[in-house]
C-alpha cells in the first residue's frame, strides 16, 4: 500500500510530507501536548524525526507508519495516529497523540480504533500493543476503549522511552479481537 488513506465518520488519515514540518515542530513545542509523548523537541530535532522516523519508515514499513490526523470537514490538522514498531522493537504499537484544541473530541479513539482495525483487519498482524505513561489516563482510557487490554508495566532501553520509566502496557491479539466483532470485513477498497 503506498498512498494510505483511512477515514471514519470526522477525520481522515493522510502521510506526513516535508510540508507538514513547521506545523509538526509547533505541536512539539507545545509542552502540555508532549507531556506524555517524551517531552518537546526543537526544530531541528523534529526534522531529524520527520525524515528519518515518518517520511523513510513509509518506504522502509508498507502499510505502516505515522500520520497526519485531519477534520474532514475542514482539513484542518488535529493531531497524528500512527501504527509503528516501538523505537528498538519488533512489536508493533498502535498510538496518537493531538494538538490541544483537539483534546476532548474524541477524535483520540475514533481514529485510533480506525487504525487497530486496518492493523487487524487489512494487514493481518497478529498482535498489536500499546504504551502509555503511567499518569496519562486519558490515553489509558482510549486504549481500552479500542479493545485493547491492560497488561501491567514495561520499561525499554531505548533512549526514546528509558527516561519515562516503567510504562502502561496494553496488547491485543488479533484472533480475540476478531472473534469479538464477527464478520469484520477490510477497510480497504480492493480495485
Amino acid at each position: 500500500m503506498t498512498d494510505f488513506s483511512l477515514t471514519t465518520e470526522r477525520l481522515a488519515l493522510r502521510r506526513f510530507t516535508i510540508d507538514d514540518l513547521d506545523w509538526l515542530a509547533a505541536l512539539y513545542s507545545d509542552v502540555e501536548v508532549t507531556r506524555y509523548l517524551g517531552g518537546s523537541k526543537d526544530r531541528d530535532s523534529v526534522d531529524v524525526m520527520l525524515r528519518a522516523r515518518i517520511l523513510e519508515y513509509y518506504e522502509q514499513n508498507p502499510g505502516l507508519g505515522m500520520w497526519v490526523t485531519q477534520e474532514r470537514s475542514s482539513g484542518e490538522r488535529v493531531g497524528f495516529h500512527l501504527l509503528t514498531n516501538i523505537q528498538g522493537e519488533s512489536i508493533i504499537q498502535v498510538g496518537f497523540g493531538l494538538v490541544r484544541s483537539a483534546w476532548g473530541n474524541g477524535f483520540g479513539t475514533e481514529m485510533a480504533s480506525a487504525v487497530l482495525r486496518h492493523g487487524f483487519v487489512d494487514m493481518a498482524l497478529p498482535r498489536i500493543v500499546a504504551i502509555a505513561n503511567l499518569e496519562n489516563l486519558a490515553s489509558q482510557h482510549v486504549l481500552l476503549k479500542i479493545g485493547l487490554h491492560r497488561d501491567g508495566e514495561r520499561s525499554f532501553a531505548h533512549p526514546a522511552y528509558a527516561s519515562q520509566g516503567p510504562l502502561a502496557w496494553f496488547e491485543r491479539d488479533r484472533e480475540g479481537w476478531m472473534a469479538e466483532r464477527g464478520g469484520i470485513q477490510s477497510t480497504v477498497p480492493r480495485a
